[in-house]
């Protein structure tokens, strides 16, 4: 590689310049005395920018590195002042407050010790728009309300009966698919089934009324078995009506409340949304529930409390620890994890300043705001052969909110439903395999035609081997739908998003379930608890499902990792796809995915480094890769080459970026709201969904956007929260999509951002060329080989495995 950094530049213009001799992006750094090796300076970019483990959809307002060393710790008590909200809109701002706790991964191999709370900005931060009010719309919206069969319909229904209807009808349909397995339990006022059951076995234990060995999680029951013949197809049902606004009087009563408390107005609005029309009142009762709203901290509820309650409002205080123990766990949610490890919570509790964090845990689990749960790890020890019920369980104390944890449990039921269906595989199948393009590809099909449930993996030239399992069925005369996370992802111009909100794919029955008898669903890293259960809700008893996906890639932006703890409970068939990569990027990428970033040989230039010095310099050849080299080197349009970047904020993130490339190939004044006609933009219509379109015009509706041919209105109160400019984009907006070209940009202070899940998800965009504007140093082969994905916790491999054992154990 050339030290001239024009040299490095001239060779992705000119292939066949000898000095550009593309080195191996494995090089990591520039040649010794390149000028290209020093570091940004940390002023240049904010750490709570960086895009690490979590896409800028999912970041709302975090606290700071707490007193383990990461940070300092605010006592609690501080924030006397007015609630501040932040940050920017849509982006949210720097954590100003004490850590949930140092890590919350999670031992997933059942070390406790390990597993520290990740709700701390310092770690993890990724300047996005988790609390971007309309990025954060109710994820249950994708899904779709299905009426009861044989209801009338009622005239002129107002906008907030007909939710309430919708969401009746959703409830009652969860709580047939979960009465099948439990019923109702009078052990507490507010829950029923298994919540109540662990509510009531947690006052048993508290009362010294029973041993904590005796409230266990009980083993689940068998999955049905699939019926024969998959339902007939019925015609799609509507879709679930938005959430009505509050009313004026209720946001004026709020507004009243947070006066008297010196918070600012402005939010009198979202809290009357986020807390109903009684908001006024809860907010009277208890100040901390202000917390409910993403952009506000605990220090700055502790401020409001403080101003209603007068000296009363401790850091003891019950109402105060009893919202401040489902906030923790929903930061949790924002960072991947379903659940804490107990003793982590309780290590976050005393972090903000909460005296006894044991008792207040044990207030929150007993008033049913939060559940319990007891998993096993590994088998029973202690006890000879003669002595097997002396074995003690070990076991590991997880907490975590209702909404979570029933949507794991339908997630397994889901799955261990599908599992347990048989098939008889007809000759057409073996045909079918037989006529298969790959190995790997007939493999698939095998798997598929005699199991209800299957997982693929490979990377991305194994996408065609569920093409062509869907080609196969599809010819076999079985309904075939193929989702994928992005459009423009898959062979069926379907989306998970759509297919759930009845957009796109088949219609759905009176049942809420899907007319198909096979599933295909690409891109199944990307899919969180929520998503998940809702998606295998609707796919009806005796169709087949295959989740199909790369592991390598960077997690879903929504709570959990099915896709990794399907694969890890190993309940049903699993293809591994034998087909490489090719070419010098698929070697490239390939190589970083089992941790090593190797020198590839690239005659094409198909991967160039361009070092840079600093975060200016990353700017300035970025823009010049994108709008010049690339295009001359190798006829790809500018509009078809992709910014990648760890993060939003600082003098290279995707907010820098996107000015100096608007300003090169759409200049403007930006007279919609910041765009101007002709302007790349991503749309994050929910968290986990980055959707490219362009800018058309604007009216009194809102923005119109271009998005791969269809017309979208994005309100105007909405814009600024959901529409981004798009030249470049974090790697979590960029999962599930691929160019032609690609210019990766690191910038000195990303360093910390980088994993090897961030960089194998970043440089495998790209499907000609790879341009990586190089200031990292040694930071890339260290993130590459030495820092794999955070893992997170949760319970969906424990339940299905019991499920599975249970199933097994039952008599056919």
């Amino acid at each position: 590689m050339s030290t001239d950094p024009q040299a490095d530049t001239a060779a992705a213009e000119d292939p066949a310049t000898p000095e550009a001799e593309p080195s191996a992006a494995a090089e990591g750094s520039p040649d010794p005395g390149s000028d290209g090796t020093g570091a940004t300076p940390a002023a240049e970019a904010s750490p709570a920018d960086a895009d690490q483990n979590r896409p800028d959809e999912a970041r709302a307002a975090e606290p700071e590195a707490g007193p383990d060393g990461s940070g300092t710790a605010e006592p609690a008590g501080a924030g006397d002042g007015p609630v501040v909200v932040h940050g920017e809109a849509g982006d949210g701002g720097p954590g100003a407050e004490p850590p949930a706790a140092d890590d919350a991964s999670g031992s997933e191999a059942g070390s406790g010790a390990e597993a520290e709370a990740d709700v701390d900005a310092g770690a993890d931060a990724d300047a996005a728009a988790g609390s971007e009010t309309g990025a954060d719309a109710d994820a249950g919206a994708e899904g779709t309300a299905e009426p009861a069969a044989g209801a009338q319909e009622t005239p002129a229904l107002s906008e907030a009966q007909a939710e309430l209807a919708a969401q009746k009808i959703e409830r009652e349909r969860i709580a047939r698919r979960k009465a099948e397995r439990e019923a109702p339990v009078e052990a507490g006022a507010k829950l029923s089934g298994k919540a109540a059951d662990l509510l009531a076995a947690v006052r048993a234990v508290e009362s010294g009324t029973k041993p904590s060995a005796v409230y266990f999680d009980e083993a689940p029951a068998a999955p049905r078995k699939a019926p024969a013949a998959p339902p007939p197809p019925r015609p799609v049902a509507p879709a679930a009506v938005a959430a009505p606004a509050p009313s004026a009087d209720t946001v004026e009563a709020v507004r009243a409340v947070l006066a008297r408390g010196g918070a600012p107005e402005a939010l009198a609005a979202p809290a009357a949304a986020a807390l109903g029309e009684d908001a006024a009142g809860q907010l009277t009762e208890n100040p901390w529930r202000l917390l409910a709203l993403p952009a506000v901290r605990p220090a700055q509820a502790d401020g409001f409390a403080r101003a209603l309650l007068g000296p009363e409002a401790g850091p003891g205080d019950e109402r105060r620890t009893t919202v401040l123990v489902g906030w923790l766990l929903a930061q949790a949610g924002l960072k991947g994890h379903t659940a804490l490890e107990a003793p982590v919570l309780e290590k976050a509790l005393a972090q903000y300043g909460v005296p006894d964090p044991a008792e207040a845990l044990e207030r929150a689990v007993a008033e049913g705001s939060v559940l319990v749960f007891h998993e096993p790890l590994g088998p029973p020890v202690g006890g000879g052969a003669e002595d097997a019920e002396d074995a003690e369980q070990p076991v590991r104390l997880l907490v975590g909110l209702e909404g979570a944890a029933m949507a794991e449990e339908s997630l397994a039921d889901g799955l261990a439903r599908l599992a347990a269906g048989t098939f008889d595989a007809p000759g057409g199948w073996e045909r079918a395999a037989g006529s298969a393009p790959s190995p790997s590809a007939a493999g698939l099909i095998r798997a598929v035609a005699g199991h209800g449930l299957v997982t693929h993996t490979g990377g991305e030239a194994a996408r065609a081997e569920p093409v062509a399992l869907a080609a196969a069925a599809r010819e076999l005369g079985l309904r075939v739908c193929v989702a994928a996370h992005a459009p423009g992802g898959g062979p069926d111009p379907v989306t998970v998003a759509g297919l759930l909100s009845g957009a796109e794919g088949p219609g759905r029955d009176a049942d809420g379930q899907f007319a198909l008898d096979l599933l295909v669903v690409l891109d199944a890293p990307q899919l969180d608890v929520e998503t998940a259960a809702a998606l295998v809700e609707s796919v009806p008893d005796g169709a087949r499902l295959v989740l199909s996906g790369d592991p390598g890639v960077l997690g879903s932006a929504g709570a959990g990792r099915v896709f990794a703890d399907v694969l890890a409970a190993r309940t049903c068939p699993q293809s591994v796809s034998r087909a490489p990569d090719p070419g010098p990027l698929g070697e490239l990428v390939s190589g970083i995915g089992i941790g090593e970033l190797n020198q590839v040989d690239a005659p094409g230039k198909e991967v160039v480094i361009v070092p840079v010095k600093d975060a200016g310099e990353a700017v300035h050849r970025a823009v010049q890769l994108v709008a010049e080299s690339v295009p001359r080197a190798f006829g790809i349009p500018a509009d078809q080459v992709q910014v990648i970047t760890p993060g939003h904020g600082g003098s290279a993130g995707t907010r820098a970026l996107n000015a100096a490339l608007k300003e090169r190939l759409n200049p403007g004044p930006g007279r919609f709201g910041g765009f101007d006609p002709g302007d790349r933009v991503v749309h994050v219509p929910s968290p986990g969904r980055a959707l490219a379109a362009r800018v058309v015009s604007a009216d009194a509706e809102g923005l119109h956007l271009d998005r791969a041919g269809a017309r979208v209105v994005v309100p105007k109160e909405l814009v600024e929260s959901q529409v981004r400019h798009g030249w470049a984009v974090t790697a979590h907006q960029a999962v599930g999509t691929r160019w032609p070209a690609v210019v990766v940009v690191l910038p000195g202070d990303a360093a910390q951002a980088l994993s090897r899940d961030w960089v194998y998800t970043a440089f495998g965009r790209g499907e000609r060329h790879l341009s990586v504007v190089h200031g990292v140093d040694q930071a890339l082969p260290h993130a590459v080989a030495e820092v794999p994905a955070k893992p997170r916790t949760t319970r969906l491999t424990g339940l299905l495995t019991a499920l599975a054992a249970a199933g097994a154990q039952q008599p056919e």
